[in-house]
């Protein structure tokens, strides 16, 4: 049987680069996002310097994708709509009959995400809980009740530094806001969860913090000059893509459960090549 990747937040940037390289490697995709078509404008999302929308879309990852000869169905989703995220995963599940990866990349991006505390909005918080707790859970369930029907299965989910310590100054000197910290680490603490419950079931679980990694988010945020000042600190998309495949296919790297997987340090350490 043909395996199945189903990648979230695929319409750029890592999500893109990890789609790339699960069709290289012959699995059929699932891709999910937001952004259907190039140039589309949403609520609650980080647009460039000019006010416009960032660059990528899914129709566009998956004609990439095909070049290689898989199968890929693209499935538009909103992590802040429930009832989206719930259609989109019965889709995927209705189309292929199981997922053996599941990579939770997509997040809720809002610039209000990194407010300070005393100015932080009960709204924000609330789209903060959907975008990072409640929709992952839900993604993840649906996927899960079918692996487990096949003992077989790969859920990982991708973190940040935010997730896993303090900011090095306030939000309002350029640090990470509490609702952004508060999010990412909620997704740290699902992977070993989901190892200790359903390990003995085939499942295996990892999370894993990419690093700075040069995408269309990170360029709108810091420009082009910061991402050319921060230089051998940032790495290209297709490191932490390598590294996703890698964590999905290596028999070894079950060894590598219950804690959080540094890309880029660790495609070095087992020599990991983009490409």
């Amino acid at each position: 049987m043909e395996q199945v990747a189903f990648i979230t937040g695929a319409s750029r940037g890592i999500g893109r680069a990890t789609a790339i390289a699960f069709a290289r490697a012959g699995f059929n995709l699932a891709l999910s996002a937001r952004t259907l078509e190039e140039g589309e404008a949403h609520r609650h999302s980080i647009r460039n310097a000019a006010g416009r929308s960032l660059s990528g879309s899914l129709n566009g990852t998956a004609e990439q994708a095909r070049r290689y000869g898989v199968e890929v169905q693209v499935v538009p989703m909103d992590l802040l709509d429930p009832d989206s995220v719930e259609t989109a995963v019965s889709r995927v599940l209705a189309h292929y009959g199981h997922v053996d990866v599941l990579i939770n990349n997509a997040i809720y991006q809002g610039a209000d995400l990194n407010a300070a505390l005393l100015d932080l909005q009960q709204e924000t918080l609330q789209r903060m809980a959907q975008g990072y707790v409640l929709a992952p859970v839900q993604i993840t369930r649906q996927v899960l009740r079918s692996m487990l029907q096949r003992h077989h299965g790969c859920i990982i989910n991708i973190t940040s530094g935010a997730g896993e310590s303090d900011p090095p100054v306030a939000a309002r000197d350029g640090g990470w806001g509490y609702a952004y910290g508060a999010g990412k680490a909620a997704v740290s603490r699902l992977a070993g969860i989901i190892a200790r419950e359903h390990g003995d079931q085939g499942i295996r679980a990892f999370t894993v913090n990419p690093g700075v990694v040069n995408t269309e988010t990170l360029r709108a945020t810091i420009g082009e000059k910061g991402v050319l000042a921060m230089r051998k600190g940032v790495a290209q998309p297709e490191l932490p893509a390598a590294v996703l495949l890698w964590l999905a296919t290596a028999p070894e790297a079950a060894d590598f459960q219950y804690q959080t997987i540094q890309a880029q340090p660790f495609a070095h350490e087992h020599a990991i090549q983009a490409e």
